[in-house]
């Protein structure tokens, strides 16, 4: 009913208009460079896209909201030339004055506009983003073990952008749509994406007018109460919105006729689901499938007949079970909606009532429905930019408890939990949870009852699923409000993230199929934010392998040399003290060639703990090699120096070791200006280090105290 349109927008220019363009796009330097600077962010921001303008040089012109990746690959002298086959090229494919699309070799979707701006030509590369998980997952895995492994993970993936669709590229397009090059005929196309308005039936002036819905045979005069109670129900329908209406219905019926329960059934697929229930079924599953039922509601609509079902029971007979009498309502040749009785009706004076009430409410039920549904689309069109502006701040603190309120919000759901799946222990933690009466973070065998059935389906479960899988009744601790349920399953291919799970919606509502599709709409993001997540710890850790030591769990030489090159920069600047320790195992190499190995392994740990347990949280301890180690101690004077590194060798001293005692010897070099480079630094410890070494090990000594003919003499 609603078709997704392809339109093109054809705006004729005169001369005058091609050369007096706004010329608000390419920020230059006068007074109003802030001010074009802030129309580009605009737009990229509020579209969740890049927008890059480049010259005929492919130099940037200006950038808005630039994918990370974008930024690291064109800046980078290996993959800057297939950046140039993709983006490079996108000023000569637009010279022919129409856009084009295009996917990168990063696999991400780009749109390039040719522009202009003070009568220079530009094009506008509008997207850089990623439009499906597989594509962000392929890049992920690049990123941690293909090609793109030496980008830093932190700058790598910092702004990534990710859509599940070309609107954010449409509306950018459109946003920019004033400053597109004139094609030779002085015709600007743009191409744009929405949808019409619906034409919809107008409400009727009179109650009279509906009386073609009625069957001739119970026409009577105006007069009639019956008749004039139904032509108040109809006039009053207008003026509510779609599930007040149907309740109307419901209610007239029920203080009319004083069913023990009545339903207001919607289709929704292939089955006519409740949509507002009164009486004692109120909560109850009771739902008609039109793959089986269809044929029958159809006769029975033509035939102005109603429909009888019993309900279905395991090893019941015939007899027993709840009794349905459904009225379907047909809107041209599907039926849309019925009005079901609990109860078998014989009387067919009552059958006429309940035919002429369901034939004259159809038309103005119907287009309340359709106003409901454009309602809910604009709802959910908002709904999906908070959503996705909630998705902006994933690094910061409180962002999954964000998500999650935000997506509670949406389905109207007082309780709501994000379960992780640990695909190694194949268990669910809670990342986040809001309203749940219980601790679900230290629940034991969380998520067993309905979310483990739903990750390993990959299906939703829904209150309609209970009977068909066997699950418990929760707990009466967990006090849910209502039976109403959503467990709904995040996944990237074959891998299975997490669930997200919603229960008690407001209104003692029951969830339907638009709260499903709601969830397969954000669900990819979801999936793409959570994957992230996971990469960047698992990015995290891959950096601190990088410059961790795995036997001992010490920094590293390299991650050594770095930091004091850094310290040293900083003494410079601001004067700062610091020293460094250079330290021994002593006879380490005998007590390898007697005990073995394994055994000298296990000593090195033993030392890398007894620093830990010794040290300072600033301190920065690191294997150098072998049996040596070195210490750095920023903000240290060479007396604290001293005290530190003799405390050091005290504690190594007095530590118990499998086989014998174990000793380290200490030399100790306090910074100064001489050294120019962090090998100096380390030479001088190593000095003092061989010196006590000399000396008879198991002691300490310090650089600056080492005599000038004992330097000489080591250099």
């Amino acid at each position: 009913m609603y078709l997704a349109m392809h339109q093109v927008v054809r705006v004729h220019l005169s001369p005058t208009e091609r050369v007096n363009k706004s010329t608000l796009l390419v920020p230059t330097m006068n007074p109003e460079t802030e001010r074009k600077g802030k129309f580009l962010h605009d737009i990229a921001e509020d579209n969740g896209v890049a927008v890059v303008v480049l010259d005929e040089n492919n130099d940037e012109a200006a950038t808005a909201n630039n994918n990370s990746i974008c930024g690291a690959l064109w800046n980078s002298e290996e993959f800057r030339s297939r950046c140039d086959l993709d983006c490079g090229r996108a000023f000569t494919n637009t010279n022919n004055g129409k856009p084009f699309e295009y996917e990168c070799h990063a696999g991400l979707s780009c749109r390039a506009l040719p522009v202009e701006d003070n009568g220079q030509r530009f094009v506008a590369i509008i997207g850089r983003t990623f439009l499906s998980a597989l594509k962000y997952r392929n890049a992920t895995e690049k990123a941690i073990s293909g090609e793109w492994n030496k980008f830093k993970p932190t700058e790598f993936f910092k702004n990534v952008l990710m859509s599940g669709s070309t609107a954010g590229i449409d509306n950018a397009a459109a946003g920019l749509s004033k400053f597109v090059v004139a094609s030779p005929e002085n015709v600007i196309e743009i191409e744009m994406s929405g949808e019409p308005r619906t034409s919809e039936p107008t409400a009727p002036a009179h109650p009279e007018e509906t009386r073609s819905n009625v069957s001739p045979a119970r026409q009577t005069e105006n007069r009639d109460p019956a008749l004039t109670d139904l032509r108040s129900l109809i006039g009053s329908l207008m003026r509510l919105g779609y599930r007040e209406a149907c309740a109307s219905v419901l209610d007239f019926l029920q203080d009319k006729y004083h069913f023990p329960s009545l339903i207001w059934l919607e289709r929704r697929g292939d089955i006519l689901s409740p949509l507002i229930t009164r009486g004692e079924l109120q909560g109850k599953p009771v739902r008609v499938s039109l793959r089986t039922d269809n044929e029958r509601l159809l006769a029975a609509s033509s035939n102005d007949e109603p429909l009888i079902l019993r309900e279905r029971r395991d090893n019941a007979s015939e007899s027993e079970g709840r009794v349905l009498t459904l009225f379907p309502s047909k809107v041209g040749s599907d039926i849309r909606s019925a009005i079901a009785v609990e109860t078998a009706i014989s009387e067919e004076s009552l059958v006429s009532d309940i035919i002429r009430v369901s034939k004259a409410v159809a038309p103005q039920i119907e287009i309340l429905r359709l106003r409901d549904e454009v309602s809910s689309r604009d709802s959910l069109a908002r709904g999906l930019l908070k959503f996705n502006e909630s998705l902006r701040g994933i690094d910061t603190e409180g962002f999954w408890m964000h998500v999650m309120q935000v997506s509670a919000e949406l389905l109207r759901a007082e309780r709501a939990s994000l379960l992780i799946h640990d695909e190694t222990t194949d268990k669910f933690k809670t990342k986040a949870a809001i309203g749940s009466a219980v601790d679900l973070y230290s629940t034991e065998n969380l998520g067993n009852r309905i979310a483990r059935r739903a990750i390993e389906t990959g299906h939703p479960m829904t209150l309609e699923d209970m009977p068909k899988i066997g699950v418990e009744i929760a707990p009466s601790d967990w006090r849910y409000k209502t039976s109403s349920f959503i467990s709904f399953p995040i996944a990237i291919g074959d891998r299975r993230l997490a669930v997200m799970n919603f229960t008690d919606r407001a209104g003692n509502e029951a969830f339907s199929q638009k709260d499903l599709d709601l969830l397969n709409t954000i669900a990819p993001q979801i999936a793409m934010a959570i994957d992230r997540t996971k990469l960047k710890t698992k990015a995290g850790e891959y950096e601190q392998r990088s410059i961790t030591d795995s036997l001992t769990g010490l920094r590293n030489r390299g991650y050594l040399e770095e930091r004091l090159m850094e310290e040293i920069s900083q003494a410079r600047r601001y004067h700062s003290s610091m020293c460094l320790l250079m330290i021994d195992v002593d006879h380490f190499k005998l007590y390898n060639d007697s005990f073995g190995h394994p055994a000298g392994d296990n000593v090195l740990r033993l030392i890398a703990q007894a620093f830990r347990e010794t040290l300072r949280t600033a301190d920065v301890a690191a294997r150098y090699g072998g049996e040596e180690f070195a210490i750095l101690l920023p903000h240290t004077s060479g007396e604290e120096a001293a005290v530190i590194a003799e405390r050091i060798r005290q504690r190594v001293e007095r530590a118990e070791f499998p086989h014998r005692q174990v000793t380290i010897s200490v030399g100790v070099a306090g910074y100064t200006k001489e050294f120019e480079e962090p090998k100096d630094w380390i030479t001088a410890a190593d000095m003092a280090l061989y010196e006590a070494k000399e000396q008879g090990r198991n002691i300490i000594r310090v650089y600056e105290d080492l005599g000038r003919s004992f330097k000489e003499k080591i250099n």
